[in-house]
């Protein structure tokens, strides 16, 4: 395949296909992990296992993604890495248009998916939901590479280099990785017990899919406004990340709440609400993942820094759902799964504060540069005016 060479990212462009792809790939890999919590009360069933036994099936799915090169991890780590490097000034609302995959395509497949366990089974439902993951590979055939000015004249030697671990010697990176693995125990669990919880609740089998597809809806459309909010670069995109994050654990933390709140009869109602509520700000906090990445370690590895990234949040994603399992057996409901859980996403966006730019700050400073952000440079603090103690009516430049 012929490479493509530009001086700068095109925003555009082909880009756009890629985008395309990267939509495709999210929704059939955290799209359908969305939809698998449908399945284990019939794996349960059918094995005659717990709770925390069956959540293990979701979770090496999940950390098979994300950290090994198996599956869905040779699609989906190339598909951002790649989109982020067609994209400049747009990069995180294109990045917020793939990531609306995971959100749109639930609302086709888990009413379909349970559909599919009333008429096949477990069996026949894995085995059509395999078929249509076969997709994928038509995405990987649009992931077009991209030369940029400033990429290294040849590949990295020795093998730290090659898969980017040098990487963890920048701090800020450091940070994000380490606050992100933290984010990760808790942010998947949703996926994998939104619907078991509902079923605890007393909802329906269809009526729990719904809460699953509804919260899928309101994590679609919340990607797609953050994104287009942190490209316009009013608030530091590390601050955008360290708030939405806080407000994910708030969400987590509701829906663990509903069972205190509400009664089995009305709870119906209350957690289609939190669910949306969880959806919002998991949505907002989902762009800003990797929209992040550039600003903090340049375009040039992006990919690398992506692929490192994604295999410490599986770290999270593995433990995660058994420990929720383990938790809903132990207690009989999920409702300490989910306080639990979101503590991890809590301290997880604590940690994102160390960030440069995460939090406001206050000292004198000269005119703000605009570094690019395939630079590896974040975007700039926005400047606020404070009055001077010699003459309250002018202003000092500083950052706050």
């Amino acid at each position: 395949m012929m490479t493509s060479k530009a001086a700068g990212p095109p925003d555009g462009g082909w880009g756009w296909v890629v985008a395309a792809a990267a939509f495709v790939v999210n929704g059939l890999s955290y799209g359908m992990l969305r939809c698998l919590g449908l399945a284990l009360p019939d794996l349960a069933e059918h094995f005659d296992r717990t709770a925390q036994d069956t959540a293990w099936v979701t979770a090496l799915a999940l950390a098979v993604q994300q950290a090994a090169s198996f599956g869905w991890a040779l699609v989906f780590a190339p598909a951002v890495g790649t989109l982020s490097r067609y994209f400049s000034r747009r990069r995180v609302l294109a990045m917020g248009l793939a990531l609306t995959g995971s959100g749109v395509v639930p609302l086709l497949l888990a009413p379909a998916l349970q559909l599919l366990l009333h008429t096949f089974g477990w069996q026949g439902a894995l085995l059509l939901f395999g078929a249509i993951t076969l997709h994928l590979t038509l995405c990987g055939a649009l992931l077009r590479p991209l030369v940029l000015t400033g990429d290294p004249p040849v590949p990295p030697h020795g093998p730290l280099a090659a898969l980017g671990l040098d990487l963890f010697t920048r701090r800020p990176f450091l940070v994000f990785a380490l606050g992100t693995a933290m984010v990760g125990g808790g942010y998947f669990i949703p996926y994998v017990h939104l619907a078991p919880h509902a079923l605890d609740q007393g909802l329906g089998a269809y009526e729990a899919a719904l809460v699953v597809a509804v919260a899928a809806l309101a994590d679609a459309g919340a990607r797609l406004v953050c994104g287009w909010l942190a490209d316009q670069g009013w608030v530091p995109i590390t601050r955008l990340l360290a708030m939405f994050g806080t407000l994910t654990g708030l969400g987590i933390l509701a829906i663990g709440l509903v069972p205190i709140v509400e009664s089995k009869q009305g709870s119906g109602v209350s957690l289609l609400v939190t669910a949306v509520a969880y959806g919002l700000s998991a949505g907002c906090l989902a762009p800003l993942f990797h929209g992040v990445i550039p600003g903090l370690v340049g375009i040039e590895v992006v990919v690398q820094a992506t692929g490192l990234v994604m295999m410490l949040m599986s770290l999270g994603g593995l433990l995660g759902p058994p420990l929720s399992g383990f938790l809903r057996d132990e207690t009989g409901d999920f409702m300490t799964s989910f306080l639990v859980c979101s503590s991890f996403v809590f301290f997880g966006s604590f940690i994102y504060m160390a960030l440069p730019g995460a939090l406001p700050s206050c000292h004198p400073t000269s005119s703000p540069a605009t570094p690019p952000p395939k630079r590896g440079k974040l975007l700039p603090v926005p400047q606020v005016a404070l009055p001077s103690p010699e003459n309250p009516h002018t202003t000092l430049d500083s950052t706050c």
